[in-house]
């Protein structure tokens, strides 16, 4: 088993929020997230506000100012990610949507592994659990720390020898939303 420390950004990084994250394009999103932290578990738990980022094949202009827009709305029916940490290592979560109601779907499992971006420690969501459809199944999530309390992550499609890359989203455990359910 491997060991991982919590460790912060420098006292020099810049603090980001997420509507700066949002104005940042695929590759500017990577080289951030490649300098990202792994924390503690315990430092997700909780109901930190998410937001939809940059999505693959949509991040130029004007495509990518009509998915930022579409993602910061208030409307829009992805609110984040609810997490519960077990232990150092171990902790559940879930997907907060909020279409035609509050609802908690798509739980995950989150454990600190290797990264398939490269293979530096991340804090990985797994959703390969049997209550969950197919599809959602196949989705690969991982996060790392990249401001204080700001995560950023990609979304994949884990496919049968290869992950495919689909958006990048955020975490903000500065900004928690309000929890329904557990959370």
């Amino acid at each position: 088993m491997t060991t991982i420390h919590a460790t912060e950004p420098g006292p020099s990084a810049p603090r980001l929020t997420l509507d700066e994250l949002a104005r940042r394009d695929v590759p500017s999103l990577d080289a951030l997230y490649r300098r990202g932290k792994v924390p503690a578990l315990a430092t997700l738990d909780g109901n930190p506000t998410g937001r939809m980022l940059a999505v693959r094949g949509l991040d130029r202009e004007p495509l990518a100012k009509r998915v930022r827009s579409l993602a910061g709305a208030s409307f829009f029916p992805w609110g984040g990610k609810s997490f519960a940490s077990k232990d150092d290592a171990h902790g559940l979560g879930v997907n907060r949507v909020h279409l035609g109601g509050s609802h908690k779907l798509f739980p995950f499992h989150t454990t600190i592994e290797a990264s398939v971006v490269d293979g530096a420690p991340c804090i990985r969501l797994d959703y390969d659990l049997a209550e969950n459809p197919w599809v959602i199944r196949h989705i690969h999530d991982e996060v790392r720390e990249v401001s204080p309390g700001l995560f950023l992550g990609p979304a994949m499609w884990r496919g049968e020898t290869e992950h495919t890359f689909v958006l990048w989203f955020a975490l903000d455990t500065n900004l928690p939303a309000a929890p329904f359910g557990w959370g």
